[in-house]
C-alpha cells in the first residue's frame, strides 16, 4: 500500500477510512453549488427508478475555448471526489513491478447502497454519447433481473469523458466526438492533427512530444496492445479496446503526472503517474500500471496551471491543500 502526503492530507481533510485503494465509500465529497461551481450534475440529465430509468437530457452546453480547459480539470475533480477520492499511487520502478509473476490483488467492489448511489450519474454520463439508448434499457433490464447492486453491463470509461467534455463547453461532434468507445475521438485526433481546417479541439501526438499540460487526455490500449501513435493510425476506424484519462495536474520536481478516468476499477479514479524526461524533452508518463501509453491528446486552447488540482473549486472548498 502506497501513502504520500497527498493521500494523508485528503484523508484528514474528509476523515476518509481506510486505505487508498479502498475509498470507495468510506467518505465522498457532495458536489459544490452551481453558484461555486457552475456544472450540472450527470445525475440531473436522467429520471425514474433503477429498472425504469430513462434519459432527459441529451445536449451540451457551449463556452468559450478560453473556457474550456479549466471547466475539464474542474468538472473530473468533483467528480472523482463525488465517487469517495478513490487513488492508485502507481510504482515507478517498472521493471522491478513487471518483473515475475504478478500478484492478484482484489479490488473491494462498491457495495448496494453505493451502487445506488451512484447509479443515475453513471447514467447521466450515457447520456451525453449519441445513441446510447439501448445501453441504459440493457442496464434497466440488469437491474431487474439481478438487483440494484448490479455493476454496469457496459464499460463506462468513454461516456465519462464524454460527458465531461458535454458538460465543459464541447457541445458540437465536430469539435469533439462524444461516443461509447475512447477509439472514436481517438481517431478523430488522429485525423486532426494531419489536417489544419479540422474544426476538432484535440490533436492526437507521439507520448512526449509535447508538454502535456492539464486538460489533454493520456491513452492505452489493451485490445490491440498499441505501442506507439503509428500502430493506431494504420487502424483508423477499427474496433479497439481503448482507455484515456484527463491529465489533472503535472509535477515536474517530483516528477509525477495525476489523471483522472471513469470506470477504473468500477469508480472515478485518479492516477499519480510516474513520469521522466529526457534531456531536452517534455515530461512524460512512464506507464499506466506498466501498460504503454500511446497517445497524447493534446487541448488546442491556452494552457492552464500545472496545478489546477489544487486550485479546482473543490479541493479549495475541502480546507486542505492535497499534493498528489
Amino acid at each position: 500500500m502506497f501513502r504520500s502526503s497527498f493521500l494523508y492530507a485528503t484523508l484528514m481533510c474528509f476523515s476518509l477510512l481506510g486505505s487508498a485503494l479502498s475509498a470507495q465509500e468510506s467518505s465522498f465529497a457532495p458536489r459544490l453549488p452551481q453558484s461555486v461551481l457552475d456544472v450540472n450534475p450527470p445525475s440531473q440529465r436522467v429520471s425514474g427508478p433503477l429498472g425504469n430509468m430513462r434519459f432527459t437530457q441529451r445536449d451540451c452546453r457551449a463556452f468559450p475555448m478560453e473556457d474550456v480547459r479549466r471547466r475539464i480539470v474542474y468538472t473530473a475533480v468533483q467528480e472523482w471526489a463525488f465517487f469517495g477520492f478513490s487513488t492508485d499511487l502507481q510504482a515507478r520502478d517498472i521493471e522491478r513491478q513487471n518483473s515475475g509473476p504478478r500478484r492478484p490483488f482484489v479490488y473491494p467492489r462498491l457495495s448496494p447502497s453505493e451502487s445506488e448511489r451512484l447509479a443515475s450519474s453513471i447514467a447521466g454520463y450515457w447520456s451525453a454519447t449519441p445513441n446510447s439508448d439501448w445501453i441504459l434499457q440493457r442496464q434497466n433490464n440488469r437491474w431487474q433481473s439481478d438487483g440494484f447492486a448490479a455493476r454496469w453491463r457496459d464499460a463506462w470509461s468513454a461516456a465519462f469523458i464524454s460527458w465531461v467534455m458535454c458538460e465543459s463547453g464541447l457541445d458540437e461532434p465536430e469539435k469533439f466526438n462524444r461516443a461509447i468507445a475512447h477509439h472514436s475521438y481517438i481517431d478523430q485526433a488522429i485525423l486532426a492533427a494531419q489536417d489544419q481546417d479540422s474544426n476538432a479541439v484535440y490533436e492526437a501526438l507521439p507520448i512526449g512530444a509535447q508538454e502535456i499540460v492539464p486538460g489533454d487526455l493520456l491513452c492505452r490500449g489493451s485490445r490491440p496492445a498499441y505501442r506507439s501513435l503509428e500502430q493506431r493510425a494504420a487502424q483508423i476506424g477499427e474496433g479497439a479496446r481503448t482507455h484515456c484519462d484527463i491529465v489533472v495536474k503535472v509535477d515536474a520536481d517530483k516528477e509525477q503526472i495525476s489523471v483522472i478516468g471513469g470506470n477504473v476499477r468500477a469508480t472515478v479514479r485518479m492516477k499519480v503517474l510516474p513520469a521522466t524526461r529526457d534531456q531536452g524533452q517534455a515530461l512524460r508518463p512512464i506507464a499506466d500500471n506498466g501498460r504503454a501509453l500511446f497517445a497524447h491528446l493534446k487541448l488546442m486552447a491556452p494552457a492552464i496551471e500545472a496545478n489546477a488540482f489544487d486550485l479546482s473549486p473543490t479541493i479549495v472548498h475541502c480546507d486542505c491543500n492535497p499534493t498528489p
